[in-house]
C-alpha cells in the first residue's frame, strides 16, 4: 500500500471543497422571490448545485422555457456574489485533508467551472487564498473541464507534471478530465449527483466516500507505488 500523498493535487471546488449548496438556495431564493415566487427546497435544489448556472436556474423554474431562462444567468452571477461564503463552508474533514496533505509537502489547488473571479473572491472568505498553489476557473481558459486543458494548465503552473497529480472532483466530468488529462483521479461521492448518476461508470481510480479518509495516504492513486 502507498504510504505516501501526490506530489500535487488539484480538486473541484463546488460540491467538493465546498458545501456551496446553502449559497446557491439563498440566489435562486432571491430570485424566485423577485418573481412573486416562494422559497426552493434544498433537496431539489443540492444534486444539480455541481452543474452550474444554467442547471440552477433550470430547477428554480422548471416552467419556464430555456431560452427565457438563460436571459437571467447575470441575474444569478450577481446574486450569487451577493451571498458568496454568507452560507456555505468547507465540508467536514476538509480542513484536516488540506492540512495532512501540506504537512507532508504535497501542493494543492483547485480547477473549477466556476467564474474565475467569484473563485478567487471566495478563497480569502476559507482562508485559502495563500494556501492553493493554483486556480483556475471555468473562464480562465479557452476550454473548461470536461476539456483536460484547464487540469493541464493548472500542473504545469504547479511544476509538476500530470502523471505526479490527482485530480478530485465530485462530477463526471471532472473524472473525464482527469482521464483525458493523464491524471489519477477520485470521486469525491460526498458531493453533489443527480439520482440517475452512476459514479462506478465514471471510471475514476477511487471512489471516496468522506474527505477524513483522504488523510489516509494509502487511499491515494499514486503512480509508481505498489497497493
Amino acid at each position: 500500500m502507498s504510504r505516501v500523498f501526490p506530489k500535487a493535487v488539484l480538486f473541484d471546488l463546488d460540491g467538493t471543497l465546498l458545501d456551496s449548496a446553502p449559497d446557491m438556495l439563498a440566489t435562486v431564493d432571491a430570485m424566485r422571490a423577485a418573481r412573486g415566487r416562494g422559497p426552493m427546497s434544498m433537496d431539489v435544489l443540492r444534486p444539480v448545485v455541481s452543474k452550474g448556472a444554467r442547471a440552477m436556474t433550470a430547477a428554480a423554474f422548471p416552467d419556464v422555457p430555456a431560452d427565457e431562462r438563460n436571459v437571467w444567468i447575470p441575474e444569478f452571477l450577481a446574486t450569487y456574489q451577493r451571498e458568496l461564503g454568507r452560507h456555505g463552508t468547507p465540508f467536514d474533514g476538509i480542513e484536516a485533508m488540506l492540512r495532512a496533505l501540506e504537512d507532508a509537502g504535497s501542493a494543492w489547488g483547485i480547477v473549477t467551472n466556476k467564474p474565475e473571479y467569484l473563485a478567487r473572491e471566495l478563497l480569502p472568505m476559507l482562508g485559502w487564498d495563500t494556501r492553493c498553489a493554483v486556480l483556475i476557473g471555468g473562464d480562465s481558459l479557452p476550454e473548461r473541464k470536461p476539456h483536460p486543458l484547464p487540469l493541464l494548465h493548472a500542473a504545469e503552473a504547479m511544476g509538476v507534471t500530470p502523471e505526479d497529480c490527482v485530480y478530485v472532483g465530485d462530477d463526471e466530468r471532472d473524472i473525464v478530465a482527469a482521464r483525458a488529462a493523464n491524471m489519477r483521479s477520485i470521486v469525491a461521492l460526498w458531493g453533489y449527483r443527480l439520482d440517475e448518476d452512476d459514479p462506478l461508470a465514471w471510471q475514476g481510480d477511487v471512489l471516496v466516500e468522506t474527505p477524513q479518509a483522504l488523510c489516509d495516504p494509502a487511499i491515494w492513486p499514486v503512480r509508481g507505488v505498489a497497493r
